[in-house]
């Protein structure tokens, strides 16, 4: 598949630079989404039927391997959205990161192959701040200024994501809130993560332009990015946060919660912390 010039590719790049088992193409508007082989396209999975099935039989198979023992579907359901909204959102949040720059993909215009960890996509239009050389390209909207263009993130991530929550959330047995704190976590979590591998000063920008993007009361999206620090053994500051929502690993290892989980108490994300910082 052949990528066109887009102002799009440079965020790409730097997201497989940061996560090397995550490509992004970028497509024609007139090409179609490549389906089968391990492709599936989120208007597919959005409007359930074979495809979300297939989707969630995988996560199933994958439970049962790795965990030894089976899934509940709603927990199932659960794995199965975050390993799609995880690097859906990265779709809108890296070039808004690094170029500032935030593309609408609807979703008919993303593809996905987690087996390859490949995602295709078509860019309807992106929004930019003034003064970008890529004003001039097709298909761009000026906005006004740093706000607006966060506003623009929460609302390409939201389109993209709705119609799959919808798909996604009855199986998940949650609804409204709870879905879309889990977005939240997707939109906060991955460019926290990408940012950290792009250096230390990356990551410190992340908390802070997050904590902007997502200041609280932003509906659809729940709470704040919600960072906060620690303090370590010798007093050393230890970023952390919140999670909106709950991924229910913990159903299939109760001793072992993420560290962001408001199950994981203070002291126990400390001693983590301090040990990954040690490594």
């Amino acid at each position: 598949m052949s990528a066109p010039a887009s102002a799009l590719l440079d965020a790409h790049a730097r997201l497989t630079e940061a996560c090397p088992s995550l490509t992004v193409t970028e497509l024609p508007a007139s090409q179609p989404l490549p389906e089968g082989g391990g492709w599936v396209t989120a208007a597919s999975l959005a409007a359930g039927g074979d495809a979300l099935e297939e989707f969630l039989a995988w996560d199933a198979d994958q439970i049962l391997r790795d965990y030894g023992r089976p899934g509940r579907p709603d927990v199932v359901a659960s794995f199965g959205l975050h390993r799609y909204a995880w690097p859906a959102c990265l779709l809108f949040t890296v070039p808004w990161f690094l170029h500032r720059r935030v593309p609408r993909h609807r979703v008919t215009d993303v593809s996905y192959d987690r087996t390859a960890g490949r995602m295709a996509v078509r860019t309807a239009s992106f929004a930019c701040l003034p003064g970008d050389p890529a004003a001039a390209l097709p298909g761009a909207r000026v906005v006004a200024g740093e706000e607006a263009l966060r506003a623009e993130v929460r609302a390409a991530v939201a389109e993209h994501l709705e119609p799959l929550l919808g798909a996604f959330g009855p199986r998940m047995r949650r609804r409204g809130r709870a879905l879309w704190g889990m977005v939240t976590d997707e939109v906060v979590e991955g460019v926290w993560y990408i940012a950290g591998r792009l250096g230390e000063g990356e990551e410190r920008r992340a908390r802070r332009e997050l904590g902007l993007l997502l200041p609280g009361a932003t509906v659809p999206y729940v709470g704040s990015a919600a960072f906060r620090e620690l303090a370590g053994p010798a007093g050393e500051p230890l970023p952390t946060r919140d999670r909106a929502s709950c991924c229910l690993f913990y159903t299939l290892r109760p001793d072992d919660t993420c560290t962001t989980c408001p199950r994981t108490c203070d002291a126990d994300r400390i001693t983590r912390l301090t040990a990954a910082a040690a490594a």
